[in-house]
């Protein structure tokens, strides 16, 4: 049976994987492997991000342990399409940023016989699924939910706690700004912040 991150075989057909969880859980870090793998299995790749993605680096997808991938900003998923033509395999990192036409582009992409793999944070900084992320984790043949650490208790960390002011949904940033942590501390911590900010 198939299994992802193994070698592609155009005779399949095309699929969609998702790679999801909070901040800081590897999501980039097995976008890149699964990229890496398919390169060596001999097969074009294209890894697409947006082009606001500029943390590390203005065009190469970076994880956070700094391992990376050269990969191709765009401002919009449409321009996917025209970029992936020739390809077998697509990736694109932080899926959650893209429009909603993502899931109609990706779909086109797996409908043409290519494998799509997708890297995303499934809930944003409130606990709400992010953006397109719904959608494409419903679309897709497989999907792969990672966990960080939640260092207040040494278990899995589902939830991505913002540790600075700020209310809006689109914000890039790293351990300064962004903490991944259990279901129970996120609780605690905003419950924490809302009677600080009513006092």
């Amino acid at each position: 049976m198939f299994q992802p991150g193994v070698e592609f075989n155009q005779q399949l057909g095309g699929w969609i994987e998702v790679v999801c969880g909070p901040m800081f859980s590897g999501k980039t870090e097995e976008l890149i492997r699964r990229m890496r793998r398919a390169q060596i299995a001999g097969q074009k790749v294209e890894i697409f991000k947006p082009v606001s993605d500029v943390r590390y680096d203005d065009e190469e997808v970076v994880s956070h342990d700094k391992n990376s991938i050269p990969s191709m900003p765009v401002e919009s998923s449409s321009n996917m399409l025209l970029l992936a033509d020739d390809v077998q395999v697509v990736g694109i990192d932080e899926a959650q940023f893209f429009d909603d036409g993502i899931v109609e582009v990706v779909n086109t992409l797996a409908n043409q016989g290519k494998r799509v793999v997708i890297a995303g944070l499934d809930k944003d900084f409130k606990g709400r699924p992010f953006g397109p992320m719904p959608q494409l984790l419903a679309t897709a043949e497989y999907v792969t939910k990672l966990h960080a650490i939640c260092r207040r208790t040494g278990g899995p960390a589902h939830f991505s706690y913002r540790k600075v002011a700020g209310d809006q949904t689109f914000m890039l940033g790293e351990t300064g700004e962004y903490e991944p942590v259990s279901r129970t501390i996120y609780n605690q911590l905003n419950n924490a912040r809302g009677a600080s900010e009513s006092d």
